[in-house]
């Protein structure tokens, strides 16, 4: 028997719509109100506003709409029970093709028991690895803890089958022969050296022979880091020759909480012939398998900061499959590649390697490893989405400024002061067309004055205004256009990086990709009450929501009274929807804006604008 492996569902995502939604949408809306008004000045383009109105209202509704979720019911929270050791696990249906009964499904879903183990020390990895079926299921990342408190808990990552959330992984090998005997869940295998333990500079080295002559070698080496190497040797010592097929897996018990944000993909996911798939829990519930051909590539589950994950040689074609079923009540999840057939004939030797990654999603260390190890787009994992081509360089120019300033704050400061340099011509542009219209809004008045019951004359006068002193009213759309993916861009960076954990900042900032802890409700801690989340301003929110106001101050007020009134609430939405953002995040955009002011308050005197 073959055994499968697996992970539960806690239900309970966030039906309310995010701040992040919030403020998407209420960026985008603006910028298309400022554009359609604009439209609507020129009695031609009433058309083309409604329908980019309507597209508006569609995008929101297909993108950004909160959907409603069914509560799960009661028998289904309830049911979940704890796994334990021996406990019986009905075999999960479907075989992979051409392999019989023998499949990484059916070897996850054997009984299990625990046993001996082999310790595993390394710089970043304390654990063990249990020598009954020799599965990787006990690891603990040093390196990173809990909260920011130093005495805090390290990250435990996989956990065996007696544990409350059994998360493993694997490596095997199937047969099409139901007669050929092959190690498998209750396997015990047995240690070249007598202490059995695994460190960076000492491989572990695993034997066992199946009596019919055929022996099977695991030499497992780690690294410093998060990578385990293992060189899979068969020798058939016997006379008949033997087919067989390797395999690696990824398993977990129940859903485990995940952040539920539309941005964040946290999951069952894997790359196969360089191209990403990544798998939800509630679809492959829905779906319970899914099957990808590929040569080479790499598959596993990815939470927020964390990642475990099997791949082969990348030369070897591998039938990958993503796969769900209940078990006494319980979700369970897995995730395997089955590699191509290896044929040992009499007294032949055959060697696969295969690599075991259960640690940080680090950038650069994921991306050393595709360099070294030639795993195929192992930084995939990192979820940078649709900007990663913005993404991931922005992330490298911060730690490379992080390297030369100290502090990944600093590096926010510095990279605003970049970013801006390289839009300053067209910001330039952009406070010089603002201060035109600044400079034009007495003239404008006055046409609202003589034209106040010619709507039509008054729109063909403005646009005459507009024309003849060169000033362009949607230019000052432009940049904010363009930073809209720059502002998402640092976003994702800040959110899923986890070189911005817990990193500090300055003062009161501890977690540069946590809210500002301070809160004016509390007056910034002098009142010992803990708020609710929707009752949260910080410091610096609010001094980002004050460089709005001042930078909105500069600009032209529009013409119409009620837009000018909407547009003066703009500071306080922002300020309250930006909140509970990463701190980083706050501090870029106030920054930003300070810049901002600077910039077109010089370039407004040099134009002899006033600021009134």
């Amino acid at each position: 028997m073959l055994r499968t492996a697996l992970f539960a569902a806690i239900p309970g995502a966030n039906q309310v719509m995010t701040r992040f939604q919030t403020l998407l949408f209420t960026i985008i809306l603006t910028l298309a109100h400022l554009v359609i008004h604009t439209l609507m000045d020129n009695q031609k383009n009433v058309l083309l506003a409604v329908v980019l109105s309507l597209i508006i209202l569609v995008g929101w509704e297909m993108f950004f709409a909160p959907k409603p979720v069914p509560k799960p019911a009661a028998d289904q929270v309830t049911a979940v029970a704890p796994v334990t050791p021996g406990s019986p696990v009905p075999v999960a249906p479907g075989t992979l093709p051409a392999v019989g009964a023998s499949s990484p499904e059916a070897q996850a879903t054997s009984v299990t028991v625990e046993g001996p183990r082999a310790s595993i020390n390394t710089p970043h990895i304390k654990g063990s690895l249990s020598l009954s079926g020799s599965r990787f299921d006990d690891v603990t990342l040093l390196k990173y803890r809990e909260t920011i408190d130093p005495a805090s808990p390290p990250i435990d990552l996989l956990s065996g089958m007696a544990a409350t959330k059994p998360y493993f992984a694997e490596l095997g090998w199937l047969s099409g022969d139901a007669t050929l005997r092959l190690p498998g869940p209750t396997t015990v295998w047995t240690p070249r050296d007598g202490d059995a333990a695994l460190t960076d500079t000492r491989p572990l080295v695993l034997t066992w022979d199946n009596g019919a002559g055929l022996r099977f070698t695991k030499t497992i080496r780690a690294d410093k880091d998060y990578m385990f190497t293992v060189e899979q040797t068969v020798e058939n010592y016997g006379e008949q020759a033997a087919t067989i097929y390797p395999y690696g897996l990824v398993a977990r018990v129940d859903t485990p909480v995940t952040q539920g944000f539309f941005i964040l993909h946290e999951g069952p996911l894997g790359v196969f012939d360089r191209t990403l798939k990544e798998v939800k829990y509630k679809d492959l519930q829905k779906e319970p398998r899914m099957v990808v051909q590929s040569t080479g590539g790499w598959i596993g589950f990815t939470d927020k900061y964390w990642l475990t994950a099997v791949a082969f040689d990348q030369s070897l074609k591998i039938d990958a499959t993503f796969n769900h079923s209940m078990v006494g009540g319980r979700d369970r999840y897995q995730t395997d590649l089955r590699g191509e057939p290896i044929t040992l004939a009499a007294k032949d030797t055959k060697t696969i390697t295969s690599y075991v990654f259960a640690g940080a999603k680090e950038l650069a260390l994921l991306d050393s490893y595709t360099d070294n190890l030639g795993i195929a787009r192992l930084d995939l994992a990192v979820d940078f989405g649709w900007f990663y081509f913005l993404t991931k360089p922005f992330f490298y120019i911060l730690t490379w400024l992080k390297g030369v300033l100290g502090n990944f704050g600093l590096a926010i400061l510095g990279f605003t002061i970049f970013l801006r340099g390289l839009m300053f011509p067209l910001a330039n542009k952009q406070f010089e067309s603002m201060s035109k219209l600044k400079k034009l809004q007495p003239e404008m008045q006055k046409l609202q004055e003589r034209f106040a019951n010619d709507r039509a004359r008054l729109n063909q006068e403005m646009m005459e205004l507009y024309k003849k002193e060169k000033a362009n009213p949607l230019a000052g759309c432009l940049p904010i256009v363009i930073q809209i993916p720059v502002f998402f861009a640092l976003y994702k960076v800040l959110f899923v990086s986890i070189e911005m954990r817990h990193a500090p900042f300055y003062g009161w900032i501890h977690d540069l990709s946590a809210m500002d802890p301070t809160n004016v409700f509390t007056l910034f801690g002098l009142i010992p009450f803990t708020m609710p989340s929707f009752l949260h301003i910080g410091v610096w929110p609010l001094i980002m929501g004050i460089t709005m106001w001042l930078q909105q101050k500069l600009n032209p007020q529009p013409a119409d009274p009620i837009q000018a009134k909407v547009f003066m609430v703009f500071p306080f939405v922002f300020t309250y929807m930006l909140a509970t953002f990463p701190a980083g995040l706050v501090i870029y955009w106030a920054w930003s804006n300070l810049l901002g002011i600077i910039q077109q308050t010089v370039i407004m005197r040099r134009m002899g604008v006033s600021r009134k």
